[in-house]
């Protein structure tokens, strides 16, 4: 079921009906509908593969159980790599198998050895990626006793299944969001409005501008040979604008509608296009994986501690990976590469924490070095996008050759955008505003948080009306799926 479908659009006010007028007042009642809304929710989509869910949900809850009472180090660890393997030995199925035979076969070819073997025509589950993270989060924190187990099946199950972000994140820790479930929720006009408020912003970013973006990006990758060098940069930045604006659409959504339902998500994205380097940009983009990474991965490992050559391998290993869960494609391992060295030098000249605070902050615009620091880091980041776009290595590298070339200097032709459904100097315009926006609320959760301080209503309904608007006449009766569901 997709946030910017009619079955949500009927899906969302039938539950938050049932929630608050008829299990509001028994607790267990209220986690046993979320479980159900979740199964339902993801079932939607395929219910064949709602046995990956409550196989993963039981396997991480008696793990977690006998945690709780084992004291024996080796039974321990192997209890814990029970869960790991059994996680990732779904995703790894789902979502690797292809790429691995593939690769298997390629590398015994190179030295004259064909092995024959048939792929799999395997359907990859919807947020496999996401939950098996989220359930395994929980294990390990067992494990180190960061957190003590539960004995509640059906919060567990709420907690793995939590619909609002369930297939696409953010990836929540147990330490924040298990405990909510076992807590009394009371309506609270104030949350419901806030998160009704990002919801509709989450919607515009996605309906509005990526979908738009996309039509835009899609004819200069699909075609990338078709066009002169200044179009494939337009195109990029297209690609870049649709990449965040789909997925941090997503968790605005998903934060939005987890608040109706008295739930607190933790921020996904932070406004990570006006980061000032790279290191505040991986700070600032997709919040819930890199710290996922950073605290299962990068630390354990040894982090930035120890000398030059341990510092180097990590940031390798790490950028890498992330690259890697993304999907099973080189592209993906190369953007991930690609940000590591990016990201090295920060780390080694001990200037990868320069800057914590918003950009700007309790100013109107930025001073010129910041200007020029914002743009240089986006555009590291919409070339490092190339590769996560592009088809294949040898795409993305036609792609950037082309970019590379005398055509980078002629004008980018409106023609060469024929048969999106939006003028290119619509979208650049709705861009622009797009920007401004988040620009001028970006010290908060949600750009539209600043509306609530307009003294006149009729103005602030006029704001919420106009941008119902834009999403309802772009969203033209086609349900276009978000850009991470592949993930």
């Amino acid at each position: 079921m997709l946030f910017n479908s009619i079955d949500f659009a009927i899906f969302l006010p039938v539950v938050f009906i049932l929630y608050w007028a008829v299990a509001n007042r028994n607790l267990k009642l209220q986690n046993s509908l979320i479980v159900a809304a979740s199964f339902l929710f993801y079932g939607w989509w395929d219910w064949r593969f709602l046995s990956l869910i409550l196989f993963s949900t039981l396997i991480d809850y008696s793990v977690g159980l006998k945690l709780r009472t084992e004291e024996r180090q080796s039974k321990r660890k192997l209890l814990l790599w029970i869960s790991i393997l059994v996680n990732l030995g779904f995703l790894g199925f789902f979502k690797y198998y292809n790429f691995f035979l593939d690769n298997f076969i390629s590398a015994f070819s190179l030295f004259g050895t064909e092995i024959k073997a048939n792929s799999l025509n395997i359907i990859l589950p919807v947020g496999i990626s996401f939950y098996t993270f989220q359930t395994m989060s929980y294990t390990i924190d067992v494990y180190k006793k960061r957190l003590e187990p539960t004995k509640d099946l059906i919060a567990f199950s709420a907690f793995v299944s939590f619909f609002p972000q369930l297939v696409a994140g953010p990836i929540e820790r147990a330490s924040n969001l298990l405990p909510q479930f076992y807590i009394k929720r009371t309506f609270e006009y104030s949350k419901a409005v806030a998160g009704m408020r990002q919801i509709l912003w989450g919607l515009f970013k996605k309906v509005v501008i990526a979908d738009n973006c996309a039509e835009f990006a899609n004819i200069t990758f699909n075609n990338s040979g078709d066009h002169s060098g200044s179009t494939l940069v337009l195109g990029a930045i297209f690609f870049t604008f649709q990449i965040y604006s789909d997925f941090s659409g997503y968790s605005d959504i998903a934060i939005g509608t987890s608040r109706l339902f008295g739930f607190n998500l933790k921020q996904n994205f932070a406004f990570p296009y006006f980061s000032r380097d790279i290191a505040e940009f991986w700070r600032r983009w997709h919040i819930s994986l890199s710290t996922w990474f950073r605290d299962y991965l990068y630390i354990p490992l040894g982090g930035s501690q120890g000398g030059t050559g341990k510092k180097i391998r990590n940031t390798f290993i790490i950028f890498a990976v992330s690259g890697f869960w993304h999907g099973a494609n080189w592209t993906f391992i190369v953007w991930g590469l690609l940000n590591a060295i990016y990201f090295l030098p920060l780390l080694l000249t001990n200037n990868n924490r320069n800057n914590l605070e918003i950009v700007a902050k309790g100013k109107y615009l930025p001073s010129v070095k910041e200007l020029i620091q914002i743009l240089v880091t986006f555009g590291l980041t919409a070339f490092a996008w190339i590769f996560f776009r592009a088809e294949n290595i040898e795409h993305a590298i036609e792609y950037i050759s082309k970019i590379f070339s005398k055509s980078l200097f002629n004008v980018p032709n409106g023609s060469d955008f024929i048969g999106t459904s939006l003028h290119i100097y619509w979208i650049l315009s709705l861009l622009m505003l797009f920007i401004t926006v988040e620009w001028v609320g970006r010290n908060n959760e949600c750009p539209l948080n600043n509306i609530s301080l307009i003294p006149f209503k009729p103005i602030r309904w006029a704001i919420y009306i106009l941008i119902s608007i834009l999403i309802v006449s772009f969203i033209g009766g086609q349900e276009k799926s978000f850009i991470y569901f592949q993930f």
